[in-house]
């Protein structure tokens, strides 16, 4: 297995794993055991996604894209005092 990329944090990490197993890309997250230690502190790129050589490129290029996306917004919020 390669790595993919490294996560910022765990729940980074799993986001993007959900995200390659949605796509049929096989994934491990690996170091998500060390980083308690250190909390939710960034903890020196523990944390790691790895992929089957065959599956490297489409990975990165989902993480990319996931990375770039911009957030879908709704036009309207409602206001927390309408009854």
């Amino acid at each position: 297995m390669l790595c993919a990329y490294h996560p910022q944090d765990m729940s980074e990490a799993q986001l993007i794993s959900q995200l390659l197993k949605d796509h049929h890309i096989g994934c491990h997250v690996s170091g998500q055991y060390l980083q308690g230690a250190m909390g939710e502190l960034p903890a020196l790129d523990l944390l790691g996604i790895w992929v089957a050589p065959e599956d490297l490129g489409l990975a990165r290029e989902l993480i990319n894209d996931w990375q770039q996306a911009t957030p879908i917004m709704p036009d309207f919020l409602p206001d927390a005092d309408v009854e």
